[in-house]
């Protein structure tokens, strides 16, 4: 049952698409490897450093049943065995995990949700530090809230909704709120108030050198964290969040195409473009392409009866089943969207930030076949744009693509592990597509391994910048992985 999933299940997977998936496939040998090395002690004379007896942290050795538990992520495709998997309680556990891991040479990987697309929230042989500990939400006034990062969006939802506020955050229920934020994250309510990183104010971060800093102190720390921030410069432990009145219901409305060719859904998409250039900033829409049945989405929290007209009016001809929605409380509408919770086999990643459907038209069909022909492979369209475009947003933070109101995804699930290569081609094929046709700006919340010049598909023009305050905060790339801004050290 649970290594099985219905084509109805990747669709609410992929109802908004801001589930948080990962892939580096494993080969079977590397993995055979890895679980001969399991009973691995840690030899004595390599600990400079003595954290088995803080009050701040727990240790997890290879070996023990918790390992095994929490070593996985949310992708069973990816199988990473560090040398330590160490729970930390609070901001001091984490600087004593850091400098443990400095003295004995070992790499370090942060993991809040799991979540990361391509793994890199663990790692092999180094040092995870795992803040599914650091859970909690604090009120600080009526309006503003302090989070630590291992707090799930659920459960952010679950404290902050009954006292009537929101932060435009997304919408997986397991998602890890310290990784969604410090890649941008966006969410229904991004188009009003701004992405998740929009909101943020203020931070704790413990740096590569295992030094406490206060964004309040240092405000390119701050921007750099607002989208440029998963793991590149150190650990946040801390987030202080301003928060808006949440809208009493939300009401969601969807039109369906079955038994569709590329052509159709094609025609469909470039009515989906014209309807939702000037969507109202409280709305929000989805295209979803999957196999031979088409989805829209379109949600509305403030009563846009025109806009929902709109669309019901323009896509009749064109499609085969329209539920036009009615009001409903927005906890219980959220939660409709929280997705799958255990472990499963796919490969996700952005395909491409866009302006408008003519820098997709010469070759979407191309895409779209692709999409037919591979069962289990979806191509999502979701509406950006709105107040994400704001002037103030732009100067305050490092994300570089405001400017583009439209953000594709690609997602691809199977079954069994016998299937990876498989659907990892197929994936690759249609990401081919997309660079030979100069479909460059990428998400980094949803990160592919296989992008050539990541740094600036993620990050443009700041990346450079980006480069300095790494520089700053993590000289010896404490924190580096395959997709981590690299340093820049300036040669005289």
């Amino acid at each position: 049952m649970k290594n099985k999933i219905s084509r109805n299940k990747f669709l609410k997977l992929a109802a908004l698409g801001s589930i948080g998936l990962y892939v580096n496939a494993c080969r079977t040998e590397n993995k055979k490897k890895a679980t001969e090395a399991s009973t691995e002690k840690i030899p004595a004379d390599t600990i400079s450093i003595d954290i088995s007896s803080s009050q701040n942290l727990i240790i997890h050795k290879k070996g023990e049943t918790i390992y095994e538990t929490l070593r996985g992520g949310f992708n069973k495709r990816i199988q990473k065995y560090p040398k330590l998997i160490v729970q930390c309680k609070n901001t001091q556990g984490i600087a004593e995990a850091i400098n443990y891991a400095i003295a004995n040479k070992l790499a370090v990987a942060v993991k809040s949700g799991g979540h990361c697309f391509e793994g890199f929230s663990s790692n092999n042989d180094g040092l995870v530090i795992n803040l599914s500990l650091m859970n909690t939400v604090e009120w600080l006034d009526n309006s503003t809230i302090k989070i630590q990062p291992g707090c799930t969006l659920s459960k952010l939802y679950d404290t902050i909704l009954p006292k009537r506020r929101i932060i435009p955050a997304g919408s997986c229920g397991g998602v890890g709120v310290g990784g969604l934020t410090l890649g941008g994250g966006y969410g229904f309510f991004s188009r009003k108030y701004g992405l998740t990183c929009d909101s943020l104010v203020e931070l704790t971060i413990v740096d590569g050198k295992g030094n406490i800093h206060h964004s309040k102190d240092n405000p390119d720390l701050l921007w750099a964290c607002k989208g440029g921030g998963n793991s590149n410069f150190g650990i946040v432990t801390e987030m202080i969040f301003k928060t808006y009145d949440a809208p009493a219901h939300f009401t969601s409305h969807r039109f369906k195409a079955l038994n569709v060719d590329a052509d159709r859904v094609q025609t469909i998409m470039e009515k989906w473009f014209q309807l939702t250039a000037n969507l109202p900033v409280s709305c929000f829409s989805a295209f979803v392409h999957n196999g031979r049945t088409l989805n829209i989405l379109l949600t509305d929290y403030e009563n846009n009866v025109k806009t929902v007209q709109q669309f019901k009016e323009t896509l009749t001809a064109f499609v085969d089943k329209i539920t036009i929605g009615t009001p409903k409380p927005l906890a219980a509408s959220l939660k409709n969207y929280y997705g799958i919770q255990y472990p499963i086999y796919f490969k996700n990643a952005s395909a491409g930030l866009y302006e408008n459907y003519a820098n997709i038209q010469p070759f979407i069909k191309d895409v779209l076949q692709k999409v037919i022909d591979t069962p289990g492979m979806i191509y999502q369209i979701n509406t950006l744009g709105g107040n994400i475009n704001q002037l103030s947003f732009k100067d305050t933070s490092a994300y570089p693509h405001r400017a583009y109101p439209y953000l594709s995804e690609l997602q691809t699930y199977w079954d069994k592990e016998s299937q990876s290569k498989k659907y990892e081609t197929a994936f690759e094929e249609v990401q081919s597509i997309f660079s030979n046709n100069h479909i460059q700006t990428q998400y980094r919340n949803y990160p592919d391994i296989n992008f050539k010049d990541w740094q600036h598909a993620y990050y443009g023009e700041n990346y450079s910048r980006l480069q300095q305050i790494k520089q700053q905060f993590d000289p010896n790339n404490v924190f580096g992985y395959e997709q981590g801004i690299e340093r820049k050290i300036n040669i005289s």
